[in-house]
């Protein structure tokens, strides 16, 4: 059974890495807005003088273990893409928590799409199958019998389903420009955001149910209500995916922060 899941789980890793890598080159050689790379996954987190380098040194190190995973028949690439999932996982739950802005930039400017809880499962998943290969696994391609391919078709499936670049690469595809260009009603927007998890958990805090203001920045709205105890309720709606993250934060007054929405400088 593990020599199974192993065998499956060695493709997944072998193309997600060169899939990863290949983004992230091409991201980085991209000409773009200013500031577009501090936006996405390691390269929000170097200076911003060093983001590209920082995109490309984790592009090299990617494909550096696919190859080690593909040719050298030793545990140490093995547990070294160990080590690159986990840290991976780590950073995108820091980033989630310092920057809910910001896309993982897994798979270059695809991935702008705020990290949440999806794309930590997958980097959770993808640092189990490379514990099972690290346990099990042998170089090349394994050989792919019909208990392999079932495997094999069930990570990709789960893979698919824990990927947000599906939709952005679909939203993309059907407008041919990427978020920050598309046309999105504010109407839209007030709905998706009445849907969600944080206006139940915030709406009683509210003076009125309609905004004192709203602005767009990029992929961001944004709706200011007054609060009952005169402060202020923030709430920062994505404006891309089937179930867009809604950030929050209660601001002045004697209300305290609780959430930041490292955004917009206006706020």
């Amino acid at each position: 059974m593990s020599g199974m899941i192993a065998a499956a789980a060695q493709p997944i890793l072998l193309v997600v890495l060169v899939l990863g890598g290949a983004a992230k080159l091409v991201t980085a050689g991209r000409d773009s807005e200013p500031g577009a790379l501090g936006r996405l996954g390691p390269a929000v987190l170097a200076p911003e003088r060093w983001r590209k380098n920082a995109l490309i040194g984790c592009a090299i190190g990617e494909f550096g273990l696919a190859g080690s995973l593909f040719l050298i028949d030793h545990p140490a690439p093995r547990w070294m893409t160990v080590a690159f999932f986990t840290v991976a996982t780590y950073v995108l739950w820091d980033l989630r928590r310092r920057r809910p802005d910001a896309g993982c930039g897994c798979f270059g400017d695809v991935s702008a799409t705020p990290v949440g809880r999806r794309a930590i499962s997958r980097t959770v998943l993808l640092s189990a199958m490379a514990v099972a290969v690290a346990l099990d696994g042998a170089p090349g391609w394994p050989v792919l019998n019909w208990q392999v391919m079932a495997w094999l078709a069930g990570f990709i499936a789960v893979q698919l389903a824990l990927s947000p670049e599906i939709e952005e690469t679909y939203a993309r595809l059907k407008y041919r420009a990427p978020c920050e260009l598309r046309p999105f009603a504010p109407e839209k927007a007030a709905a998706r955001l009445r849907s969600s998890t944080a206006w139940r958990h915030h709406a009683h805090l509210l003076g009125s149910e309609m905004p004192s203001d709203s602005w767009r920045e990029l992929c961001w709205r944004f709706f200011v209500f007054e609060a009952l105890n005169g402060s202020e309720v923030v709430f920062a709606v994505y404006l891309s995916g089937r179930r867009p993250p809604v950030r929050v934060a209660v601001v002045g007054g004697h209300a305290p922060i609780q959430e930041s929405i490292p955004v917009s400088a206006s706020l």
